[in-house]
């Protein structure tokens, strides 16, 4: 009976609306962000997954190739294999880097310092390149152990090759992989990339290099390539033609061979270089590959110092060649007339000091067209006494030297022009009136660079017009100044010069067929003691260097030939043969004339 009567509880409705509620939120919670991902990050999330299903790679633009005058190939490209690594499908980065080394013979921790690099500026998965210039055996053996090392991959891409290597060294430079300060400087290159690092190669670099490509290819979860296309064509480099004769440039290179020194000849008229050799010279074709550190260390600590351009780098005391500028200043500032006679006894005293000339007997009376004959020193210590430090170092910078002459090679000296500051500065002493003897004669403290020389003669040869020296042969004439000069003192000048072939220090260039002007120089490298010893009996570090400066002109043609030889001795014995030899290739053998009583007795 209680039973029946006890009345029925009804559950409590919060428990339910709770449930619900929760239902509601997880609901709206979903829905919210499933518009988050669907809607407002769509575009984020379908390029995600583009990048898991298509990938990008940039495509090398084939570099431009360089030619000499009449198209001859001197620098071109040729296919070679390269190890990529991408990071993102590769599943042990350590490991596979050992193997590399294991393949290449790539120290493991170069390969490090390359993967490092590389993350900068190389995403997860692009290619990487680990790599490069691979060889037949190092493929073969990379690519039948593929499948077991993922993320490795071996593309083509293009190597350069010098065909005339040891010719054109000097000249053309090399390709080095792009390093750190490469990288940072030019945006346009990645880790892996081939740049210019000497010669037209660095100094024309974004000429030669083009525009990368750009391609999109898909993938499958195996890394398979299941199609691509170009998305950007790449843009080949420009071809570039040199003023330089690849045939003169051989010829040159063979006279010059087992010496050091620098010899370029030059179109008085125009500027363009069209011989440039040093030696000695190397073979830039090595630079292209991997140069192990025997390589390196063969050229770089060579006692001839190979890797250097003689022409443009080196700076040499310019000896009686200087003669020729100072004739000029002297002329120039009314110091000498034509007609200024100095007597030449053989030695020239200033003060205490005693200055000799190189003829110990001494020249007797000469004026400046007969010192620049026989290239009295007295008569120049005379000259220089008058004109003093101010003028003549002026001078001389206006006539191209003390700067670089604006070539397009890089790392060109300037040389040295000597003045009372620049000495103060450097040695915290005074200018002597024996420093202005030395400065009139090309020695002392004076430099200059051959390049510098022949472009003075250059100019006495033209009109007084101070010439760029051009490599390239598409770009006109530029001219960078005049030599401050009257044109009766420059015809002066030459007529000297030609008379020095004639019956002077040059004779070995005198040739009946072509107008010849020659001036030759012997630059001490050490003080000379009381008595002078021969060339053969000095160590050869002490012997001086030889230089000539010449010019020719036949049948309208007309060259500029320096010629400067290391420790070489006398510039009239060393340097004269040489600059003969290239004269001869200019203008052929010299043409002899016939006497007519020997034609009639021949015949």
């Amino acid at each position: 009976m209680y039973l029946h009567e006890q009345e029925s509880v009804p559950a409590p409705k919060s428990g339910l609306v709770i449930l619900q509620s929760l239902v509601l939120c997880m609901f709206v919670l979903f829905a919210l962000r499933f518009w988050f991902l669907q809607i407002h990050k769509s575009d984020y999330f379908v390029k995600l997954a583009q990048v898991n299903t298509q990938r990008k790679e940039l495509i090398d633009a084939p570099r431009g190739q360089i030619k000499d005058r009449k198209g001859r190939l001197l620098a071109i490209n040729q296919p070679s294999y390269v190890l990529t690594l991408v990071r993102e499908d590769c599943k042990n980065l350590e490991a596979t880097l050992e193997q590399v080394g294991k393949w290449t013979g790539v120290p493991l921790d170069v390969l490090e310092k390359r993967v490092e690099a590389g993350r900068k500026q190389v995403k997860s998965f692009e290619g990487l390149v680990l790599v490069s210039d691979l060889s037949f055996a190092q493929v073969a053996t990379i690519e039948a152990n593929a499948v077991l090392w993922p993320g490795l991959e071996i593309i083509v891409r293009q190597r350069r090759v010098y065909p005339n290597g040891r010719l054109m060294a000097h000249i053309i430079g090399y390709l080095g992989e792009a390093d750190d300060k490469v990288l940072e400087r030019d945006k346009e290159l990645r880790p892996g990339d081939m740049a210019g690092r000497q010669g037209l190669e660095l100094v024309l670099e974004k000429d030669l290099r083009g525009k990368k490509g750009l391609e999109e290819y898909e993938v499958d979860a195996t890394e398979r390539h299941l199609d691509k296309w170009t998305l950007r064509h790449p843009l080949s480099g420009n071809d570039i033609s040199l003023s330089l004769d690849l045939d003169l440039q051989r010829f040159v290179h063979e006279q010059m061979e087992g010496n050091s020194g620098g010899v370029v000849v030059l179109d008085p008229d125009t500027g363009q270089v069209l011989a440039l050799v040093s030696e000695p010279t190397y073979d830039n074709n090595v630079f292209t590959g991997r140069l192990s550190e025997q390589q390196w260390y063969s050229l770089n600590d060579h006692p001839r110092h190979p890797l250097q351009n003689r022409v443009i780098q080196n700076e040499y005391p310019p000896g009686s060649v200087w003669k020729l500028m100072v004739a000029a200043c002297a002329l120039q500032n009314g110091v000498i007339t034509e007609h200024t006679r100095v007597n030449c006894p053989g030695f020239y005293k200033i003060g205490r000091a005693v200055f000799r000339c190189w003829k110990k007997s001494g020249h007797g009376p000469l004026n400046v067209k007969e010192a620049i004959i026989h290239s009295c020193d007295v008569f120049f210590y005379y000259v220089g006494e008058k004109l003093g430090v101010d003028r003549i170092s002026k001078y001389a910078f206006a006539c191209g030297f003390g700067n670089p002459t604006g070539i397009d090679l890089p790392n060109e000296k300037g040389g040295r022009v000597p003045t009372r500051q620049w000495k103060r500065q450097r040695f915290k002493e005074p200018w002597v009136g024996g420093d202005n003897l030395n400065l009139a004669i090309g020695q002392g403290f004076t430099l200059a660079q051959p390049l510098q020389v022949a472009r003075f003669v250059g100019a006495l040869l033209n009109g007084g017009k101070l010439m760029k020296p051009n490599l390239l042969l598409d770009e006109p004439p530029e001219v960078q100044g005049r030599i401050p000069l009257k044109e009766e003192y420059r015809k002066l000048i030459l007529d000297a010069m030609e008379a020095t072939v004639q019956g002077g220090t040059a004779r070995v260039l005198k040739r009946p067929d072509a107008r010849m002007g020659g001036k030759t120089g012997t630059a001490q490298v050490v003080r000379v003691g009381k008595k002078r010893k021969l060339t053969h009996e000095m160590p050869y570090m002490h012997r001086d260097h030889a230089w000539m400066a010449s010019w020719g002109e036949k049948e309208g043609k007309r060259y500029v030939v320096v010629c400067m030889v290391e420790h070489g001795g006398h510039g009239g014995s060393t340097s004269g043969p040489i600059i003969k030899a290239i004269f001869e290739y200019l203008f052929g053998k010299p043409v002899v004339p016939v006497k007519k009583d020997k034609v009639a007795e021949s015949q």
